[in-house]
């Protein structure tokens, strides 16, 4: 652990030298926080604004985070001298995935505060959070581990993190998108804290969709690695 917690450091260095990554965690908070206290409409669900920049938080901080982050360091060399310097890849993606996990957990918090929720509810937010932040990062690793230049990960980070980032929204005024969004984990992340702000239990669906997810880009992050590693 502690070549991981070498790279987590590291990368909380890197990230407050580069506002384009550090932007990433705070945007959506911050937008959250202004929009839910600066605009009032009638009939407006409770905390509209906290669910949804909640969702596009998951769908695009982790995602993009983690392919810039590998495909970056790839494309300069800097993995090649950490790996020359005693450290593994399996310790290299702990330290980066623990920073992007952390930081964007953070966010997470934010939302909840914002939300009002307390106790238990606060924690049931937060792991729902914590599943959805889980799946993007895996996605954005692979991206970041096929991919050998960071143009070429932002290529195909970009729409990929906007449709699992707005599809939610877009469900909620197109039934046909809302047929496909219900086998997308965004979807379903975000049908599960608007059932906390209104109270209800959560549905079997939402978890199983969820679930699949994980052991989905789980299954791709194996094969990405073992394909192409971390060269």
């Amino acid at each position: 652990m502690k070549n991981a917690i070498i790279i987590f450091r590291k990368q909380v260095k890197d990230t407050g030298k580069n506002l384009a990554l550090a932007i990433q965690f705070i945007m959506f908070p911050v937008m959250a926080a202004i929009m839910e206290n600066a605009i009032k409409i009638e009939d407006m669900p409770p905390h509209f604004f906290v669910g949804l920049f909640a969702i596009m938080h998951i769908g695009m901080a982790p995602l993009n985070v983690m392919s810039a982050v590998i495909s970056e360091e790839k494309e300069k060399n800097t993995l090649r001298m950490l790996f020359f310097g005693n450290v593994k890849p399996v310790e290299y993606l702990l330290g980066i995935g623990g920073f992007v996990f952390s930081a964007c957990m953070a966010g997470a918090v934010v939302f909840a505060v914002l939300g009002g929720y307390r106790g238990t509810v606060f924690v049931q937010f937060l792991l729902i959070m914590a599943a959805g932040i889980c799946v993007s990062m895996l996605l954005g690793a692979v991206i970041g581990i096929l991919t050998k230049s960071q143009i070429t990960a932002a290529s195909i980070a970009t729409p990929t993190m906007m449709v699992f980032a707005f599809l939610p929204m877009l469900a909620m005024f197109n039934e046909t998108i809302a047929k496909v969004a219900d086998y997308v984990y965004s979807q379903q992340i975000q049908l599960l804290l608007n059932g906390l702000a209104a109270g209800t239990k959560a549905e079997g669906k939402s978890l199983i969709v969820i679930a699949a997810s994980m052991i989905i880009v789980v299954g791709m992050f194996i094969g990405a690695y073992r394909r192409n590693g971390l060269r």
